[in-house]
């Protein structure tokens, strides 16, 4: 649509025209095509298209044309698009068009659709004239660039047509403007009219009736002023001629209300008057003579409505005009005439307009132009007293925008340089006439309330006030006053501060305050006020000026009044009442004394060289001075004054300062009058002295502006000093303050603060402005003391090597922790009366936030109340686990109990006043940053809160919620509010990229993800306040979606997320900019949690898949390379570790671990649900080409390629040189890593205060006497920061590099588990997923890095599903190079395992690697070959590697052993193979063999320590306990008992290896170990089948050692036949209870009728045994003999077959049962 498109680009324009004046806009181009395409809208400016009768006939047919489309309209349309006409007066058809294009975001907002299109309507005409604006300004503003300026003016020559058209053209569009001002001036008035009727006739009328009429009435107004602007520029660009100043003279007589209408046109005849009046712009001097004439005749002065803006207009002329009759213009034709008389005849003039008010309407306007909100009694309070019984604007002028009120400024300015310069007689005359006026008053009866004092003219002060509002905040413009001191302004300020009477003093105050703004201009006015100005010799000598000589002596004799008086017996003090009128010498005493300590606070404050002046003056002891002021006799403002003067010379304050401020302080406090104690009733424990002390904060808390001004010096003392090192270790007072008289601290002040003003004063305090500065000052005396105390020197103190009570400035810990502000504040912050306050003080109206200024007092207090909350949500554990504790122990029982001890936490605080959390959701849509980004962390803490996410009780008002806080959002129907506010702060903009990390919107974005991340991230269980913003519906214990809600329909805030992740740029041209690459992060972490969460799951997935997320951010991935730029430098770079671009990789790297291991859940899910079409899809994706819906193939990076973020490896730090200074010191605790690595890596500043507690223990210690050590010890100190910096950028970078690398293996094991291919083609993409990996195994394994445990996993996860049989790999197919590639595998791991200081977790997945290769090629084709150069590989690493494997198959922990033992039988296996007894050698040599065989005696008493009761009868009973089902470590050990076992048989089947094993005493120990150990009288008395199951297949396997040990030595070997016959002779009761289960015979049977254990095999292996024994001819006779017969016959044919020992069918037989 046009009308949206239109509008959303001078959205842009505006932002961008902002941008530029912010000097944060980087596309200078850009702004100028944008310009360039709005001039058609720039000339055509307010012009609209009125209501007609055709265009509503046509509306009315239900058919219309918009945009070349023909749209059918119901009803409900058509009364819609009317309504709208009549309410702007605009054609029927464009009211269609705005109907139209506002529906979405009717929607959107939840407003109705014509409220929406009017605000849309008056929108762009804001952005359209607030554009043109700016354009103009640009164009005339010295301070732009001198290019960007000149284009600037071509384009406004451009909308004026006067680049190839007339001149005039300017004028025209002049008069168009004012035109437009009066259009707008009528359509205002007659909204007016309308809304006063409707209430005249009792209508009632509607919220969305009033938010119209409100909303209208308010653009309207901003328009009317932005017109007046640009008139303004118009007329100082000289593209308007005199003509239009008449034009403009016929208008200003029908304005009949003086309000902030009337003033918009003040910049327009201003700049006129200056244009056409004076003879320094180049006007006609005929012209000028012209206009004098109409302006100062006296027939039109009836025709003006507003007279005193015909006063005041008529003096702006006069000053402009009167230039053309100085000496400089004597020449002129003007001068025909007598120039005294027509000076006098001007002045005369002058006079009368004074009459009629001219100053007190142009006062009037330069005060009221100011926020109400703006605090300055003083200033306030003189204005009122010059403006009495003047005609005041409306409220309506507080609606004043900054830029108007700058360029009104600067006109006004113009005014009073030409006043000064041309009419110097006139003020002059001002002083005269007033200096006679006051000495008659003076001479008379002593001055009332009603004396004529109050009738006196006061032009001249009014002129110096003026001055002030003029020039205050504009110090480039005050510079002026300054910059010459012979020039008009200088001399101008030397005349004005002599012989001053009361009254003017406080002018001229205010005027020389409002000029010393800033360290130069604060300077200068110091040096003004010495007398030292470089005046020239002609000028008169300021003898009688205002200096400070002056000031200080006024100041010294009051003080010394005052203190001479309060020796004296005097009455009690009237607290809040005025002092009598025998305090001061004069009624205008006090007011003096006020006006020369605010210039003197301000100048101290601005100026550091007049403040170190005054603290360096020997006559003037200046804080004694201002105490004595302060005394309680003194009238409150005065006191105030004082209070504020004293916390300006604290600017910047030093240590010492300090202390003495607090000294004298507490001095003042303890020493009231000693009248003023009759007011009090001091308690039993009171001593005087605490009594003066409550007398003291008693009367203070009587007064607004002393209360305030002293709690505000009282939060300049606890702020950190100049001199701070940032420890904040020190307490910002003197640590025995006060310890002569009471417990030592600045107890009573914070009580004072808390409990005699915030919670008793806050809430009575009428004036809101009042009530808010109040809070403010309050909460930024907690905020402070909060933020100052270190709770890390109780860490350190704990866990660190340093004596932090030795090191800290403060005598002991355990005194910080007491004394410092932070504890008493904590203490009041759990006080009922101060929660209520608290609470007060946040919870305010979001509409009237949203439209205040981020300065005024009302945003102020709710920020400082926000951030007490932040505060203490992070400290009360301190607190409430060391610090209270500690102060029960050390204080006595006189304490004053604050505390309610039933809140636990302050979330009980939070839990009574819900109501906060929907109003911290709704400041963070109001477009305050700070504001949002305050209240979005405290959220974040709430919504992480588990007592506050409970479920909520049942209302009748809200839906069944599984959430505390949900439920109240719900409950105030605010929900929708909050959603729509993150739903638009959501919205990708293109200048956040321009504008960087400061644009706005990219602040609020960061901080919005951070709170819904960790909010997801620490409530994953249940539904919470971040799943209701995104859109879910919480109900219950689970989540929904909405059927017609914002998810269901894809515009809520889970989708704007969405986009962002796959929209948002990581930044431009190959380069990742940290702070953009951190949004797409953060929102994939989003995701991300989503997905993971059992919650969410399942929702998250639809939606992801629905809009093919993953294959959108697939296409976009690219390649990192060394020569890819991180904010500008490429991995190469030498410094790229120690910059703020090591984020942006690791932002880079968490996006593609998110990526992957959605990938990884994606695959899985479709592979469930058997989906082969959409499975299809995603393998493609993954292999190198994505398939879009229309069947269009792109390529995009494969999962091979997007291994490359491995191989970038960092060079880390040296370690920082030894020195005895801090190699005592233990880093540990400072350099525990973040739990979450998704956080943002920052540097903790545990390093740094560690290393600054050393420096001061050091210093302490007389270490660093030496300037030359003390050097030494603070370059050691940063060369261990920078290095524990980088080191933990390193060790970050790691964590998130190891798990990228997790996700990758495990997305590439599933994706090649999942794919379709046959044998041959996924044979091949293994060997391509092994090609690609086996080097960078390679590598990480000889660093022993954690990757190569990842990598090797996954290799041996490729490696299992490799068919060795595949005719990939079948030798008579060519696969040599594949046969290669898996050899190479093999070589990589063996040569892994030699690496020194390895992993154990690593080897142990090299064994496996191994072992699955050496298993693999045993039975494939070409294994000969194979397993030859296996033995020659294993022969050529050398004997080290042997002993390391043998060595982890003994003594290490876990199933490494295992691992171990089953690679040294395959390698044994192998080498039988190959006939090679290379690995029974070495196992020999390395004594392993020993070890094996002598293992076996011990596994009853390892089994027995296994036992978790270890109550074991006998070696057989170990198995009837708990080693059925078995500890923990039970099935491991059996495990490995096999593994052992199974080593031993495949080493036993070789002669040479039989005998290595009979040599290490297998009889012996079998026989030791007690296995085959069975009472004759019982058998085998196990009655759990599974443990008696697992003691068979023990025993299985040690019989088939014995056995394969006979067979391999052979008959002939005597020695070995007669150990096998002693060991069936020895162990003959288990022999037969084997046969008589096997044969079931006796109680046996019974036994095996309901058992599945199984001992065919036992059974042979005895047979066996005795056969080749000749057991059965020595056994004569017994039970075991008919057996024997039936057995032998049985058994025949498997003995014959038994008998080829060497048959591979029954090797791997019996390995087959070992590894199962």
């Amino acid at each position: 649509m046009e009308a949206p498109a239109e509008l959303e680009s001078l959205r842009d324009l505006h932002q961008d025209l902002v941008a530029l004046e912010e000097g944060q806009l980087r596309n200078i181009d850009k702004l100028c095509a944008e310009i360039r395409a709005h001039v058609d809208a720039f000339r055509k400016l307010l012009d609209k298209s009125q209501k007609s009768d055709a265009s509503r006939s046509k509306l009315n047919t239900g058919t219309i044309d918009i945009d070349d489309s023909e749209y059918s309209v119901n009803k409900e349309f058509q009364e819609s698009s009317i309504q709208l006409a009549d309410a702007l007066d605009l054609d029927e058809i464009e009211s269609a068009k705005l109907i139209l294009s506002a529906q979405d975001d009717a929607e959107l907002l939840g407003r109705p659709t014509v409220v929406v299109a009017v605000i849309a309507f008056h929108e762009r005409r804001q952005f359209l004239l607030e554009s043109l604006r700016m354009v103009l300004r640009n164009a005339q503003n010295p301070d732009c660039e001198e290019a960007l300026r000149r284009e600037h003016l071509q384009m406004v020559a451009d909308i004026l047509e006067i680049k190839d058209g007339p001149a005039r053209n300017g004028s025209l569009f002049t008069r168009k403007c004012l035109r437009a001002m009066v259009d707008i001036e009528s359509w205002i008035n007659a909204l007016t009219e309308r809304y006063q009727g409707t209430l005249a006739l009792g209508q009632p009328t509607t919220p969305e009736y009033e938010e119209v009429m409100s909303f209208q009435q308010s653009s309207l107004a901003q328009q009317h002023e932005s017109l007046g602007v640009i008139m303004a520029y118009l007329i100082k660009g000289d593209y308007t001629n005199v003509d239009d100043f008449y034009k403009l003279l016929e208008h200003l007589p029908t304005i009949d209300r003086w309000n902030d209408i009337a003033v918009h046109h003040v910049p327009s005849i201003l700049a006129f008057t200056s244009q056409y009046g004076s003879p320094e712009n180049g006007a006609n001097e005929q012209e000028a003579t012209t206009l004098h004439k109409k302006i100062m005749d006296g027939k039109d002065s009836s025709t003006w409505a507003l007279r005193n803006l015909q006063a005041a207009f008529r003096t702006w002329w006069l000053a402009e005009y009167s230039g053309w009759h100085l000496e400089l213009h004597r020449g002129s034709s003007a001068h025909g005439a007598d120039p005294i008389t027509e000076a006098q005849i001007r002045s005369d003039a002058f006079f009368l307009a004074l009459r009629d008010g001219a100053f007190q309407c142009t006062l009037s306007m330069c005060s009221q132009v100011y926020p109400d909100d703006v605090y300055d009694p003083a200033r306030n309070g003189l204005t009122q007293y010059l403006l009495r019984d003047t005609l005041l604007l409306s409220a309506e002028a507080a609606r004043i925008s900054p830029s108007f009120r700058d360029i009104l400024m600067e006109q006004v300015e113009s005014f009073v340089n030409s006043f000064i310069t041309n009419m110097p007689d006139t003020l002059r005359q001002f002083q005269s006439d007033e200096d006679d006026q006051r000495k008659k008053i003076l001479g008379g009866i002593q001055p009332t309330a009603s004396s004529p004092l109050y009738d006196q003219d006061l032009h001249l002060e009014r002129f110096l006030v003026i001055i002030a509002y003029v020039f205050d905040g504009r110090v480039e413009a005050a510079e002026s006053f300054w910059s010459d001191p012979d020039s008009n302004l200088y001399g101008f300020l030397q005349w004005a501060s002599r012989r001053q009477s009361t009254p003017r003093v406080g002018a001229f105050c205010e005027m020389l305050r409002a000029i010393s703004r800033g360290e130069e201009c604060g300077t200068a006015a110091h040096h003004f006020l010495l007398d030292e100005g470089n005046a020239s010799s002609a000028r008169i000598r300021r003898s009688t000026s205002l200096n400070w000589a002056q000031i200080l002596s006024e100041l010294s004799l009051y003080s010394r009044k005052i203190r001479d008086s309060s020796t004296a017996a005097r009455p009690p003090v009237r607290y809040g009442g005025k002092p009598d009128a025998g305090d001061i010498d004069e009624p205008e005493s006090a007011l003096m004394l006020e006006c020369y300590l605010r210039l003197t606070a301000h100048i101290c404050g601005e100026s550091s060289v007049a403040r170190s002046w005054l603290w360096s003056h020997d006559k003037y002891p200046i804080v004694d001075i201002l105490f004595t002021l302060a005394d309680l006799s003194v009238p409150p403002r005065l006191q105030a004054c004082a209070f504020a003067m004293i916390r300006a010379m604290l600017t910047n304050k030093t240590s010492e300062m300090g202390s003495l401020v607090w000294n004298a302080m507490d001095s003042w406090a303890s020493n009231a009058t000693p009248g003023s104690l009759a007011a009090l009733r001091p308690g039993k424990s009171m001593t005087p002295t605490i009594c003066m002390e409550e007398v003291t904060f008693d009367a203070l808390s009587k007064n607004f502006d002393q209360m305030n001004e002293f709690v505000a010096l009282l939060q300049t003392l606890v702020s950190p000093s100049s001199d701070e090192i940032g420890l904040h270790d020190a307490l910002p007072f003197p640590e025995q303050l006060g310890a002569a008289y009471r417990m030592s601290g600045i107890e009573p002040y914070i009580d004072f603060a808390f409990g005699r003003v915030f919670a008793p004063k806050t809430p009575l305090v009428e004036d809101p402005v009042h009530n808010r500065i109040l809070a403010s000052n309050v909460l930024s005396l907690a905020a402070t003391s909060l933020a100052t105390f270190n709770e890390n020197l109780v860490i350190l103190a704990n866990k660190s090597t340093v004596s932090v009570d030795t090191a800290i400035e403060t005598s002991s810990l355990a005194a910080y922790a007491r004394l410092h502000p932070f504890s008493r504040v904590m203490e009041w912050i759990f006080n009922d009366r101060v929660v209520a306050a608290l609470f007060a003080a946040a919870n305010q109206d979001v509409n009237e936030v949203a439209t205040a200024s981020p300065d005024s007092p009302l945003v102020l207090a709710v920020l400082r109340a926000i951030e007490v909350m932040n505060r203490v949500m992070d400290l009360q554990s301190t607190y409430f686990e060391i610090v209270r504790p500690l102060i029960k122990l050390q204080t006595s029982g006189h304490r004053q109990a604050v505390i309610n001890p039933a809140l636990a936490s302050f979330e009980d605080s939070v839990a009574a006043n819900l109501s906060l959390v929907v109003n911290l959701g709704l400041y963070a849509g109001v477009g305050n940053q700070e504001l949002a980004i305050s209240s979005l962390k405290l959220l974040e803490k709430l919504s992480s809160s588990r007592r506050l996410n409970a479920s909520p009780a049942p209302s009748l008002r809200q839906p069944l919620s599984g959430n505390r806080l949900v439920g109240v959002l719900e409950q105030y129907d605010d929900m929708e509010r909050v959603r729509t506010s993150f739903i638009l702060a959501m919205q990708y903009d293109e200048r956040e990229l321009e504008m960087g990390p400061n644009a706005p919107g990219w602040t609020i974005k960061f901080v919005m993800l951070d709170f819904l991340n960790h909010c997801l991230s620490s409530l994953s269980d249940r539904p919470n306040l971040a799943h209701a913003i995104l859109g879910f519906a919480c109900t219950g214990t689970t989540l929904t979606v909405e059927a017609d809600g914002a998810f269901a329909k894809r515009t809520s805030l889970f989708h704007s997320i969405i986009r962002l992740a796959a929209d948002y740029p990581d930044g431009p041209d190959n380069n990742v900019e940290t702070w953009s690459a951190s949004i797409r992060q953060k929102a994939m972490r989003i995701l991300s949690l989503l997905r993971a969460s059992p919650l969410t799951s399942v929702l998250t997935m639809t939606e992801l898949r629905a809009v093919d997320f993953l294959f959108a951010i697939f296409l976009r991935q690219a390649i990192i390379t060394p020569d890819t730029l991180f904010d500008g430098l490429s991995l190469r770079d030498d410094h790229f570790i120690q910059t703020n671009s090591t984020l942006g990789l690791k932002h880079h790297l968490d996006q593609r671990c998110f990526l992957l291991e959605y990938a990884s859940s994606e695959l899985r899910l479709v592979a469930a649900e058997g989906a082969p079409t959409l499975k299809a899809r995603i393998l493609s994706t993954l292999f190198g080409s994505t398939t879009m819906l229309d069947g269009t193939q792109l390529p995009n990076v494969s999962i091979f390629d997007l291994l490359d973020f491995l191989g970038f490896g960092f060079p880390r730090p040296a370690p920082p040189r030894s020195t005895t200074m801090f190699d005592s010191v233990d880093f540990t605790v400072a350099l525990e890593s973040e739990d979450n690595i998704h956080g943002e890596s920052t540097q903790s500043p545990l390093v740094e205060q560690l290393l600054a507690l050393r420096l001061n223990e050091l210093r302490k210690s007389g270490h660093l006497d030496d300037p030359l050590e003390q050097e030494k010890a603070l370059a050691a100190a940063e060369a261990r920061v920078a290095f524990f910096k980088i080191e933990k950028t390193l060790c970050t970078l790691d964590a998130v590099e190891l798990q990228t690398l997790k996700a990758w293996s495990n997305l590439l094991t599933l994706a090649i588990g999942h794919t379709d291919l046959d044998q041959d083609g996924r044979a091949a993409l293994i060997l391509q997923a092994l090609q690609t990996v086996t080097p960078k195994l390679e590598r990480y394994a000889a660093e022993a890095s954690p990757e190569a445990v990842t990598l090797g996993k996954l290799v041996q996860a490729l490696l299992f599903q490799v068919d060795f049989k595949a005719s990939a790999l079948d030798r008579f197919r060519g696969a040599d190079l594949a046969n290669d590639r898996l050899f190479s595998v093999f070589r990589t791991a063996l040569q892994a395992i030699n690496v020194p200081d390895g992993d154990v977790n690593l080897r142990e997945v090299l064994y496996s690697i191994c072992f699955r290769y050496l298993t693999g090629i045993a039975g494939s084709s070409g294994s000969a070959s194979r397993q030859r150069n296996v033995t020659q590989t294993v022969a050529v690493s050398g004997k080290k590697t042997i002993g390391i494997i043998c060595d982890d198959a003994y003594g290490a922990s876990g199933t490494c052993r295992a691992s171990a033992v089953l690679f040294l039988d395959a390698l044994a296996a192998t080498a039988t193979a190959e006939k090679s007894n290379y690995m029974v050698d070495s196992l020999a040599r390395t004594n392993f063999i020993v070890v094996l065989v002598e293992a076996i005696r011990d596994i009853p008493s390892e089994l027995r320590d296994s036992d978790a009761q270890g109550m074991c009868i006998s070696p057989v009973q170990n198995f009837s306990r708990d080693h059925a089902d078995g500890g923990e470590d039970t099935p491991l050990l059996l495990a490995y008992y096999d593994s052992k076992l199974a080593l031993l048989l495949t080493l036993s089947q070789t002669r040479h290896g039989a005998a290595q094993v009979m040599n290490a005493g297998l009889f012996q120990t079998v026989r030791d170990s007690g296995l085959f150990s069975v009472d004759p009288d019982l058998g085998i008395d196990i009655d759990n089948t599974d443990a008696l199951s697992k003691y068979y297949k023990l025993l299985l396997s040690v019989v088939r050692v014995i056995a394969a040990v006979v067979m391999s030595r052979g008959a002939q070997n005597q020695q070995t036949v007669d150990h096998a016959k002693q060991f069936l002779a020895e162990n003959r009761a288990i022999v037969v209870a084997v046969f008589k289960r096997q044969a079931r015979i006796g109680a046996a049977a019974a036994a095996t009728e309901s058992s599945t254990v199984d001992v065919e095999e036992l059974v042979e292996l005895l047979v066996l045994l005795m056969t080749m024994t000749g057991f059965v001819e020595v056994c004569k006779g017994g039970i075991m003999i008919a057996y024997l017969i039936e057995s032998i016959k049985k058994y025949i044919a498997d003995l014959l077959t038994l008998l080829q020992f060497e048959d591979q069918r029954d090797s791997k037989r019996g390995r087959r049962q070992v590894f199962s």
